[in-house]
């Protein structure tokens, strides 16, 4: 029968092998997270072995199939989570009370928002490091659904995503409206005569269409056209675009640098486009944290 290990006190060692448990999974492996770490994959090895014996569990498979995590070692990064998020807001409640802006703040963001005019993430975020020297900000670039879901769990503190819903215990706030174009590139057959192709051949080119959810305008104009790919993002969108296969939307800010070259065409869809809205949102009834109030405050929404 095989021996039950009890997790008796979790002592600051434990949560040292836990942050060195995290960094590798969130790099994929031993080699690849020497660098974040600054420690040899020797040492990385003997904290990960040392931190499997602590907890009495086979946390990853290790080979040349590369690292994988084992299904208990998938529950454990979660919990890990969830304590090592306690200990940064117990220490930013501290200093709160120091009146010292010290702590970190992870932002989860849709990608292709860097091009955006009004640059409202990058302001604040410029105010908010002016501010203080002991802020450490983490930015992760992902999916609506995965940043919803970082919020809810802890490991985000503050999302920006397409507003295309409201989901119950967030709460939302209007930073933008942004439009997206009709576009293809400069050799693509509706190209050549942009301004004399009729609607009929827009409406049966090749399109390419978000599987991310959309507002009922996007999915509207989706429909019209003749979608034969999908892309999990705005980058994916251009990429089948850049092909010169493939019709799409994107949004003007992102689309402009494209255009300004000449790579990309906008197409006359008949004066047809969409507008998303993109909002700033946190997770209801979340603790106090003197970082996430400071870069809220600096979010200037006019």
């Amino acid at each position: 029968m095989k021996k039950i290990s009890v997790l008796n006190q979790v002592t600051d060692f434990d949560l040292r092998l836990l942050r060195v448990f995290k960094v590798v999974v969130e790099s994929g492996g031993f080699s690849a997270a020497e660098s974040t770490l600054g420690i040899t994959k020797s040492a990385i090895s003997q904290h990960m072995s040392d931190l499997e014996k602590r907890l009495g569990l086979r946390l990853c498979q290790r080979g040349r199939a590369g690292f994988t995590l084992t299904d208990e070692g998938a529950e454990v990064l979660q919990a890990a989570n969830a304590l090592l998020l306690s200990v940064e807001d117990f220490r930013s409640e501290i200093n709160q009370l120091n009146k010292q802006l010290k702590g970190v703040l992870n932002i989860g963001m849709v990608n292709n928002l860097v091009t955006q005019p009004q640059m409202l993430i990058s302001k604040a975020l410029s105010r908010l490091q002016g501010k203080s020297d002991g802020v450490k900000i983490n930015i992760s670039m992902s999916t609506p659904s995965e940043i919803a879901k970082g919020l809810f769990d802890g490991r985000l503190h503050v999302g920006v995503i397409p507003w295309t819903t409201s989901l119950s215990g967030l709460e939302y706030t209007l930073l933008y409206e942004e439009r997206s174009n009709l576009y293809c590139r400069h050799d693509h057959p509706l190209a050549s005569n942009s301004d004399d192709i009729n609607k009929s051949k827009i409406l049966e080119a090749n399109a390419v269409v978000p599987n991310y959810p959309m507002t009922e305008q996007a999915v509207a104009m989706h429909k019209l056209l003749n979608c034969t790919a999908t892309a999990s993002d705005r980058e994916g969108i251009a990429f089948l675009i850049m092909t010169g296969a493939y019709i799409g939307f994107l949004p003007t800010h992102y689309a402009s640098n494209w255009l300004s070259k000449g790579e990309m065409i906008e197409l006359d869809f008949g004066s047809q486009y969409f507008n998303t809205r993109l909002a700033l949102v946190t997770r209801q009834g979340r603790r106090a944290n003197a970082v996430l109030e400071s870069f809220l405050s600096f979010i200037d929404i006019e």
